[in-house]
């Protein structure tokens, strides 16, 4: 853990140690120099300790560039619950309101929504002890709900603009579309394909989701130890991270990688594996915005969801066009055209 404290360029980090449950949490605020960091609650199991502080940067790192690309007034942050394997979920509501307790502490440095692993009933719980600094309830409680569909509206925006980037037409009737993952943002994202006219093939874990998309809807299913040899046209992650390795990207037989997933790629080199196989990269902290775009224009700028649907595609179209434009005209990844326009917000 020294280590990776001594080498993270971020702000700070908030650990707290979680007695009653043995939970990890760790909030780390990458940079506040647009504005007050913002990102995600994500809630799972770690091999260790280390794993999960490794996480929570990377991704604080993500939200910064996420934001900072279509020049939103927002900072990176983000937050993991690192919950032990045995941990007992009656004991999940108390360990949300001492978490949202914590947010609350930080008065207002750091802003939180639903991730992986949370729910906007769980950022219900988290409002108890945590507002106002909490985005993604249900409507109910009067939030704008989950942050999916609004990110699965921008990962369709990118692969649109990948298609007329790479094919020359923005359409995707006939394009086969590989989704790796069909939770909420993954589902949504098939509907937005499938309306498109594309063929939408599916990779999922969860036996239920399995069944409703491969016998209901009649999708092909593809077993996760298929998904890097499956051809396709377009690859979409949209489970977890770190899918996009030397190894997985020998194996990939598509044209395009745009998913909604945070942090796809295992490590840096791995943007200059896929460009030197011809496969054009949509970075993910473009496209995957619209979760947050979504939350914060209907929560902070009273927008309609007509208005907040408008500024997600209208957003990941610009920002992801000069990112292709960039990297073309430099001779670099579509990754380091995505940085460098970013880090040019941010000075």
């Amino acid at each position: 853990m020294e280590s990776l404290l001594r080498e993270w360029d971020g702000e700070t980090v908030i650990v707290r140690h979680d007695r009653p449950t043995r939970a990890w949490i760790f909030i780390a605020i990458h940079s506040t120099h647009l504005g007050p960091a913002a990102g995600g609650t994500r809630m799972k199991s770690y091999p260790d300790v280390q794993e999960a502080l490794q996480d929570v940067f990377r991704l604080a790192a993500g939200m910064t560039y996420k934001f900072a690309i279509p020049g939103l007034p927002w900072g990176g942050g983000k937050a993991v619950v690192a919950i032990p394997p045995d941990f007992d979920p009656q004991s999940r509501p108390a360990l949300l309101r001492r978490y949202g307790a914590l947010v609350h502490q930080l008065r207002g440095l750091y802003y939180t929504g639903p991730d992986v692993g949370t729910s906007s009933a769980d950022m219900d719980i988290i409002a108890e002890t945590g507002a106002p600094y909490v985005f993604g309830r249900t409507p109910v409680a009067g939030g704008a709900g989950p942050s999916g569909p609004g990110t699965a509206l921008g990962v369709f925006t990118g692969i649109q603009v990948a298609c007329e980037h790479l094919f020359g037409e923005a359409s995707l009737k006939g394009r086969r579309v590989l989704v790796q993952g069909a939770g909420s943002v993954g589902e949504t994202l098939i509907e937005y394909l499938r309306s498109a006219g594309a063929e939408v093939l599916f990779s999922e874990v969860d036996e239920g989701t399995i069944r409703r998309f491969r016998d209901e809807l009649e999708l092909k299913f593809v077993p996760s130890e298929e998904v890097y040899t499956a051809e396709c046209d377009i690859f979409a992650p949209c489970a977890l991270g770190g899918v996009l390795d030397a190894n997985t990207i020998a194996q990939l037989k598509c044209r395009i990688v745009a998913g909604g997933a945070n942090n796809q790629l295992a490590g840096p080199k791995d943007a200059e594996s896929l460009r030197a196989r011809r496969i054009l990269y949509a970075p993910d902290y473009v496209i995957n915005v619209g979760g947050a775009i979504t939350l914060l224009g209907l929560e902070t700028l009273d927008w309609t969801q007509e208005r907040a649907e408008e500024e997600v595609a209208e957003s990941v179209r610009r920002a992801l066009r000069q990112v292709f434009e960039l990297a073309a005209s430099e001779g670099i990844t579509t990754e380091a055209a995505a940085r460098r326009i970013a880090e040019e917000h941010l000075s």
